[in-house]
């Protein structure tokens, strides 16, 4: 029996609704259910084929539960070796190797300093900062977020050096970027699943969280499959087999905005019925065929190009 699993936290009507769903198609010899953990014995298998993670990123003994399942030949969905490694920060830089625009963006280390540092842990730092080259590079209006991520914690919209360094004295020891903003004429949510599967949903940020998705933007065909290129690009040089991709349009350019929510919300409430049930019904039929391929006891993880071109390149031994 091929078990396909789900590990989930506070949500219930993805995770309820996927199994349900899993299990409605009658597939023989594949059944799914919600994740149960009683022990976790190094390099024991986990009892699944496929594990579909929702909740990792914010439960450490999770993604080192994964990581063990994943050494047995689980097909976890997302990696969760490249999702430790992963950042925002990255993810733009990725996205201007494979020709995807992402707004200008600048890494920004912490106002202050990780514990069990000192100033001499800072050597190779400038001091001050090339400030005014960064400021000219980002330009103003600009946003300051986390380079790791966060949802919208701690974002900070800025328009001025002034209001940048009143903001960034708030940051503590979160390491930050600076990130040219986009003031976009129409804004995109999708889905990608698998890195082949997309669901372009039209977005509102600037909307109550209730009505950002009821929005309708006027786009042309083409560039309806100039956003589907971009998020297919993007999750397959990443790797991510769960994601969402948000795009911004100005001046006829889509910007990738934000594109490391291996997590991405799935809930009924906020993305509507018929996000909904695409995103249910695409995600047990690629569980499903997940399972299928998958075997026991070989790596059965999805690895993007960036990954697997830098696995491909020679040793080098002195």
């Amino acid at each position: 029996m091929k078990k396909i699993g789900i590990l989930f936290g506070q949500e219930r009507s993805f995770p309820q609704a996927f199994v349900e769903r899993v299990n409605a198609k009658n597939i023989d010899g594949v059944i799914a259910e919600p994740v149960s953990i009683d022990k976790v014995v190094q390099a024991a298998p986990s009892g699944y084929a496929v594990i579909i993670d929702r909740i990792s990123q914010d439960v450490p003994f999770y993604r080192a539960y994964l990581k063990n399942a994943a050494a047995s030949g689980a097909a976890v969905i997302n990696n969760p070796f490249w999702w430790s490694a992963d950042e925002k920060f990255f993810n733009n830089t990725l996205a201007e190797k494979i020709g995807v625009p992402v707004p200008k963006t600048v890494l920004l280390p912490s106002k202050d300093h990780p514990l069990d540092t000192s100033s001499d842990s800072f050597s190779n730092l400038a001091f001050p900062l090339d400030w005014e080259g960064i400021f000219s590079y980002v330009g103003f209006p600009a946003f300051m977020k986390p380079f790791a991520g966060g949802g919208w914690k701690n974002v900070y919209k800025l328009n001025s050096p002034e209001e940048f360094y009143d903001k960034f004295n708030e940051t503590g020891q979160l390491v930050m970027m600076l990130q040219e903003a986009i003031d976009f004429e129409s804004y995109f949510r999708c889905y990608c699943i698998g890195g082949k599967y997309v669901r372009i949903m039209h977005y509102e940020p600037r909307n109550p969280h209730h009505l950002r998705y009821d929005a309708r933007h006027d786009v042309s065909e083409e560039m309806m499959k100039t956003l589907e290129d971009y998020v297919l690009k993007l999750n397959q040089a990443l790797g991510y087999d769960f994601n969402t991709v948000e795009l911004a349009i100005r001046d006829g350019v889509p910007y990738a905005i934000d594109f490391c929510n291996p997590a991405p919300d799935a809930d009924l409430h906020s993305v509507g019925q018929d996000n909904f049930e695409w995103v249910v019904e695409t995600a047990a039929n690629y569980a499903i065929e997940r399972a299928l391929a998958q075997k026991d006891g070989e790596d059965n993880l999805t690895w993007g190009s960036f990954i697997r071109n830098a696995a491909g390149k020679p040793v080098m031994v002195d």
